[in-house]
């Protein structure tokens, strides 16, 4: 079950100027090395959490399932861990609070929220705020009054609407989860420097953002007010990448270069209680 005292440290992460910076993992081992390297907190990317367990991304998996997966990263560091929990594996808001629940008992300090639909479309934002505010309840009911409930808004992500109108949209989702309880504002998508230099301070939630490794850096990120920088699958796919280009070359060529300089056996092991 998470401590209140740990949900406060991840919750006091978030700081204008100094964001928390959330790689993301998708099972223990991935978790292990990222803490290993030096991370303050853990946040699950629930894509890559599907890939591992052979499902593509987009609540193809099961409450149970996700809880399970956060349960054995939690287990395995002692940093703080947050919970991708997609939209929340139900429409309704107490299926969200059905999933919030499961995770906090399996450890996490804190989730991100979607507001997307599988359809591609977003919730009403009156409807997505009532999930939101589930969540809070789910969390008041554990005693987590820090828990943090990073709501994510997919307005830029999915190109919703006209390019003009997405920062009032924004803005006004971001005060409807505000007032259902939401801890930051997720806003995937968007990493134009000028945009979230004129939201930040407009906004009624403090705005976490998903870093482009081909876009703007973390000391231009946090010019901007951001209070969280992750990186959502860009590990994942980084290692997925990896195994197949080595497995090119191993075929194509019969040498392992693409191997070289890798944490060996030794150094992975080690990072695991017996």
């Amino acid at each position: 079950m998470t401590s209140q005292n740990t949900a406060h440290q991840f919750a006091e992460l978030h700081r204008a100027g100094a964001p928390v910076l959330l790689p993301n993992a998708w099972d223990a081992a991935s978790a292990v090395l990222i803490a290993a390297a030096g991370a303050p907190a853990v946040a699950t990317s629930s894509a890559a959490v599907a890939w591992a367990l052979g499902k593509p991304d987009g609540e193809h998996l099961s409450r149970a399932e996700v809880a399970a997966v956060v349960a054995r990263i939690v287990a395995a560091v002692s940093v703080p861990v947050s919970a991708d929990i997609e939209a929340g594996y139900g429409a309704a808001p107490e299926e969200v609070a059905s999933t919030v629940q499961a995770v906090i008992e399996a450890g996490a300090v804190g989730i991100n929220l979607e507001d997307s639909k599988a359809d591609g479309t977003l919730y009403p934002a009156d409807e997505q705020a009532a999930r939101v505010a589930a969540a809070r309840a789910a969390a008041a009911a554990a005693g987590l009054e820090s828990f943090v409930i990073n709501a994510r808004t997919d307005v830029y992500l999915r190109g919703i609407g006209a390019a003009e109108g997405r920062p009032a949209e924004v803005l006004r989702r971001g005060q409807a989860y505000a007032e259902a309880g939401a801890t930051c504002l997720f806003v995937p998508g968007l990493v134009h420097l000028p945009t979230l230099t004129d939201l930040v301070p407009r906004a009624a939630l403090p705005i976490s953002v998903l870093a482009d490794p081909a876009g703007p850096t973390v000391a231009e990120l946090a010019a901007t007010g951001v209070v969280r920088i992750s990186l959502g699958t860009a590990l994942a796919e980084a290692a997925y990448g990896l195994a197949q280009a080595a497995t090119r070359e191993l075929l194509e060529s019969g040498t392992m270069k693409t191997l070289v300089g890798y944490p060996g056996f030794g150094e992975v092991n080690s990072r695991f209680r017996a």
